[in-house]
């Protein structure tokens, strides 16, 4: 039997490891997603202290003397089941705070780790583990394929661009210290209006460039979501190098009939659904609404359409509806939105994964507002547990959502726009045979990694 193929996927986060958002999720449920199709993965991620500390018993399988100004190794190991190598250098990791606490080398933590990554594409571990193909994440893991390129490896790299507003840009003064070529710093390589900019160096030279729903694949080709980038992104489309594929979410965790941390429930026996509204009801010091209950579950920024929210969620409260809103972010949205609380609006800020569980299987609504949303895994929660999404019109929320069937879309990113959709969602919940007809279509959705694990294998085949 022929050896499945290997890939080595290189992230700044992977759940259940470390996890900030939903990179996190859609790094550690790919591996298992496409096993079925032949590839087994590892993932290579920063040896950050909280993952440190969970590591068992591991295996040295590189090192070196000198990774940008300290000794390093990477260690191999499995933690709850799942395969992944640690970059232990503790000169660039050992730090408190976030993955993305800024801090003023940035640049180089995170080059170190591309560079690594393409080293091990390159030379192989000490365990005789070598990958056939590099997929990378983001800006933190963006100079991989530069580096496999400036090598002229024939390693194959594949970036997926998760948020391009997020470009790890630095200063051509550091292009000696992180190993780049001063002679490639130019428009058409590595220079980003008189800098560099990590993303655009990996969407350069990756062998392809994937992003995570096909609408955003189209609109990052524009002025609107390019964030400068557009060009690039643009040239690669043309040459039929870049591809759209929608992300997934991993349904042994998020199964509404099984779920530990709610009441069990499914689309043919929905009492557990009400007991867990009238439980979540009661978590938030909510009163019973007459109309819909809506959660909110992000973070409190600009892009997710926070102050959209703000200004609609007073009259959707006053005709009826309650909401209860889980995020942190920014200060002032933060301190907005609790000054909005009251008996039919709940708020809790910061991060609670066991919480969002329970709102996603207590809601009626999942409110997701964003301005530019790449994919969005939030509104694939609300269809997976009969949360109906009332979602933007933009990126992966309108490839997953079918307004009047599975959901509500709004084209309208406005304040104005939102109030009009909430109002007709609370319309349709106040029609039950409608509403439920349309949670029971929203649930049989099918929002596994199946179709997408399939794409990204043979997008990965077609480049060995």
């Amino acid at each position: 039997m022929a050896r499945k193929r290997r890939v080595l996927s290189v992230a700044s986060e992977c759940a259940p490891l470390i996890k900030t958002g939903g990179l996190a999720d859609v790094v550690g449920a790919l591996p298992a997603a496409l096993a079925p199709h032949g590839w087994s993965s590892r993932v290579l991620l920063p040896g950050y202290p909280s993952v440190m500390a969970r590591m068992p018993r591991s295996r040295r399988v590189w090192r070196t003397d000198d990774l940008f100004g300290g000794p390093a190794a990477v260690r191999d190991t499995t933690i709850d089941g799942f395969d992944v190598m640690l970059l232990d250098a503790p000169h660039l990791f050992d730090r408190p705070g976030g993955p993305y606490e800024s801090f003023e080398d940035s640049h180089v933590r995170f080059a170190a780790l591309s560079w690594v990554a393409s080293r091990i594409a390159i030379e192989g571990l000490a365990s005789g583990w070598r990958p056939d193909l590099v997929h990378a994440h983001d800006w933190q893991a963006g100079l991989a394929p530069s580096y496999l390129k400036y090598a002229a490896s024939e390693v194959p790299s594949v970036l997926t661009i998760h948020n391009i507003a997020f470009q790890g840009i630095f200063g051509a003064d550091q292009l000696d210290r992180l190993k780049l070529p001063t002679w490639d710093f130019h428009p058409d390589a590595l220079e980003y209006y008189g800098n560099v900019s990590a993303l655009k160096a990996g969407i350069v030279h990756a062998t392809r460039v994937t992003t995570v729903s096909p609408t955003y694949a189209a609109e990052l080709t524009t002025p609107e979501f390019g964030f400068g980038l557009e060009g690039v992104v643009a040239m690669r489309a043309a040459r039929g190098e870049m591809h759209g594929i929608l992300n997934g979410i991993d349904t042994s965790i998020w199964d509404p009939s099984r779920d530990p941390m709610t009441q069990p429930f499914d689309a043919d026996a929905l009492a557990g659904k009400a007991a867990a509204r009238e439980a979540l009801l009661e978590e938030f010091g909510l009163d019973e609404p007459a109309g819909p209950l809506a959660v909110v579950v992000t973070r409190l920024t600009h892009q997710k359409g926070i102050d959209l929210l703000l200004e609609a969620l007073p009259p959707f409260v006053d005709a009826g509806g309650a909401v209860a809103i889980l995020g942190s972010g920014d200060h002032h949205y933060e301190q907005a939105l609790l000054a909005l609380r009251s008996p039919r609006v709940g708020v809790r800020l910061g991060y609670d994964e066991p919480l969002s569980h329970r709102m996603y299987a207590g809601g009626d609504l999942v409110l997701v507002p964003s301005r530019f949303e790449p994919c969005g895994l939030t509104q694939m929660y609300g269809l997976r547990y009969g949360a109906l999404p009332v979602v933007a019109s933009t990126g992966g929320l309108r490839d997953t959502v079918d307004d009047g069937r599975t959901g509500f879309v709004f084209d309208d990113i406005s304040s104005a726009g939102l109030s009009a959709v909430l109002a007709r969602a609370a319309a349709a919940f106040g029609s039950a045979p409608e509403f439920a007809r349309m949670r029971r279509e929203a649930m049989a959705e099918p929002v596994d990694w199946g179709t997408s694990a399939a794409e990204y294998a043979a997008l990965f085949d077609s480049l060995l």
